[in-house]
């Protein structure tokens, strides 16, 4: 539970956190070297490790790669049953509650749930959340669910609370990779007002004036992968606003 009390700390004390998405598939050459050193350097909170297509060797690739640095949490953020390894530290045990597909609400999970209890990973249960980001992304066409659309805060909330009641200690609102917009900062703080758990948003997010505006609204955690794989210097612009929001917390 070390992962799970540590998010849940941070989010009753108003500590902002930083995520930073790695997806293996595109992780490689100077740029995801340069990515590492630069998460380092920053000391962010967590790593998620995952992606919608990624294959198991690029998984184990990313996971080796990122061994050697302790203080940083390693999540997996699996797109199917496939995707687990015990060499992360924690797994995002995610349902798809914003769709209608029992593949991933709750098959998936069946098919894992063995092996996760064998795995020694840290089960994090989240409601997964998918928002509308103005583009068709991978998730959406994987998962083939239709997202909430971004100016439907009513549905969000009543998403969200379905989530927290079913037990999710987590609730991730997501528009997805190469999403053309962010999760509306409206949304997030109709969301924020009505659930008691820890909010995680990523997607889309390219500047640190749209990470801030998530922070502000009330994530808890901002999650941000694509702009950083074409810039890894992003991350010390993102730090830098994270800074300043934990000396106001």
């Amino acid at each position: 539970m070390e992962l799970l009390n540590n998010i849940q700390r941070n989010y009753k004390s108003g500590k902002k956190s930083l995520a930073v998405l790695i997806d293996p598939d595109k992780a490689e050459g100077d740029n995801f070297d340069n990515l590492l050193i630069a998460s380092i350097s920053c000391q962010i909170d967590y790593f998620l490790i995952g992606g919608s297509l990624i294959s198991s060797d690029r998984l184990s690739y990313v996971l080796n790669k990122t061994a050697r640095i302790k203080n940083i949490p390693k999540i997996l953020f699996p797109g199917n049953s496939l995707h687990i390894d015990n060499k992360a530290d924690g797994i995002l045990f995610l349902s798809l509650i914003s769709g209608r597909n029992p593949e991933y609400l709750i098959g998936q999970q069946v098919i894992s749930a063995p092996i996760l209890k064998n795995s020694g990973l840290e089960i994090l249960s989240t409601g997964y959340m998918l928002i509308d980001g103005g583009v068709s992304t991978t998730v959406s066409y994987i998962s083939n669910t239709t997202p909430i659309p971004n100016s439907k805060n009513d549905i969000a909330v009543a998403t969200a609370l379905a989530g927290e009641m079913l037990g999710n200690k987590l609730i991730y609102l997501d528009c997805g990779s190469g999403a053309k917009y962010t999760v509306p900062a409206k949304m997030i703080e109709a969301v924020r007002k009505n659930i008691n758990l820890p909010l995680i948003v990523g997607g889309g997010i390219r500047t640190a004036e749209q990470a801030s505006s998530a922070w502000n609204a009330g994530a808890d955690i901002v999650v941000v992968g694509n702009a950083l794989e074409e810039n890894p210097g992003f991350l010390y612009d993102l730090n830098e606003i994270r800074k300043k929001k934990r000396i106001i917390a």
